[in-house]
């Protein structure tokens, strides 16, 4: 088996060849994937090809897998565990190398790569999200605009924006200006349309999708983000892990005292968002929910925005537990669950009590010991 390494770069890509043990036996640079035809076509001998996780890369281990290779994508977050940048050096060169003696040595950090539907899933949503972006960035600048006149529009929903905009009673000269974008938003709106029935599409695809849809506080995009991000439950042990992999989960520097932060806030930065999204919902909402009972029981305690964190950790898990079991989301178990959580931390607390009564009759006593220790004495006459 080989081993090779590529840098994948905007320009150009850097490739490294090694043998086990580490030595390098080849090196070269090609302007694109395809230009590596010489050196890993479908007519060479199998090689393990390592790469970090890049924009392209998904494209890149279909390629290499096409012409009979094994291809390793490396997960970004871990490669200075392998040395690269270490001593201020850091060039296309030194990282393939150093790609190369990791994985001939079998201690890369692997990055999962995305099944084609769900790579198709998530392409699918990054879209759409680019569009929702620009046409609320035009909706804003419009605002902006008309209130800089003096003027005003009114309240509505950005789907509504259009319509109230042309109803509304504004000056020649302040609608001359806001029409070029307004000229705009009616084809973003279509193409918005558009998109929107092909992701629908592609969720009838997904049946996790409309399992996961059932849950509090989500809706079709955020159950499509999690399967697209998610990809399969198996890949996670424990709930914990998932909310860790989503970035939900606290920061820690533990040395001597622990010390916990804010979420360490990596993984999937959209997915992450639209999880706070549904959980602001699920704290806002005045509905008999278990989940909206727990975070609103929080948010007394901690705050409204820790509640919201919180609540979208919880929520992580929750559509992870759902997915792994094929079940929809039920209000009764969680509250069952909730109930079962009660009552032993209530059975703790009852023995945390019993135990410092305990420890304070053990201290009480050792202190009356000492004391008629401590006590003078008194002869006795003879």
């Amino acid at each position: 088996m080989r081993f090779v390494a590529l840098d994948l770069g905007a320009r150009k890509i850097t490739c490294c060849e090694v043998v086990q043990g580490g030595e390098v036996v080849g090196r070269s640079t090609v302007g694109k994937v395809q230009s590596l035809m010489r050196l890993l076509g479908p007519n060479t001998p199998p090689a393990r090809v390592a790469f970090e996780a890049c924009r392209e890369g998904w494209h890149v281990a279909e390629q290499l897998a096409r012409w009979g290779h094994e291809p390793v994508m490396v997960d970004t977050t871990r490669v200075k565990q392998l040395g690269i940048g270490q001593h201020q050096r850091k060039t296309d060169r030194i990282d393939a190398e150093t790609l190369a003696r990791a994985l001939a040595e079998g201690r890369l950090p692997v990055a999962h790569v995305l099944a084609p539907h769900r790579q198709a899933l998530r392409f699918q949503l990054s879209v759409r999200r680019t569009l929702v972006e620009t046409r609320a960035a035009y909706v804003a600048q419009i605002r902006e605009l008309v209130r800089a006149h003096g003027e005003e529009l009114p309240g509505c929903t950005t789907e509504q924006f259009g319509t109230r905009l042309r109803q509304a009673p504004l000056s020649e000269k302040v609608r001359a200006l806001v029409t070029p974008l307004a000229a705009l938003l009616e084809p973003l709106e279509q193409q918005l349309a558009l998109t929107e029935q092909k992701l629908l599409q592609l969720c009838d695809e997904e049946p996790a999708v409309s399992l996961l849809a059932t849950a509090c506080g989500v809706g079709v995009i955020v159950a499509a983000a999690f399967v697209s991000v998610i990809d399969t439950p198996q890949r996670f042990r424990r709930g914990g892990e998932v909310a860790a992999y989503l970035g939900l989960v606290p920061s820690e520097r533990t040395s001597g005292k622990r010390r916990l932060g804010a979420i360490t806030k990596q993984g999937n930065s959209y997915l992450r968002a639209l999880l706070l999204e549904g959980a602001w919902t699920i704290v806002r909402r005045r509905h008999p929910d278990p989940l909206s009972l727990w975070a609103q029981a929080v948010a007394q305690r901690r705050g409204s925005l820790v509640a919201a964190v919180a609540t979208a950790r919880r929520l992580a898990v929750i559509l992870w537990a759902m997915w792994r079991d094929g079940t929809v989301y039920d209000p009764k178990q969680l509250a069952v669950e909730g109930a079962r959580g009660l009552q032993q931390q209530a059975t703790r607390q009852e023995v945390r009590a019993v135990a410092l009564q305990r420890a304070a009759s053990k201290l009480s006593k050792r202190r009356r010991q000492a004391e008629r220790a401590a006590a003078p004495t008194t002869m006795m006459p003879r």
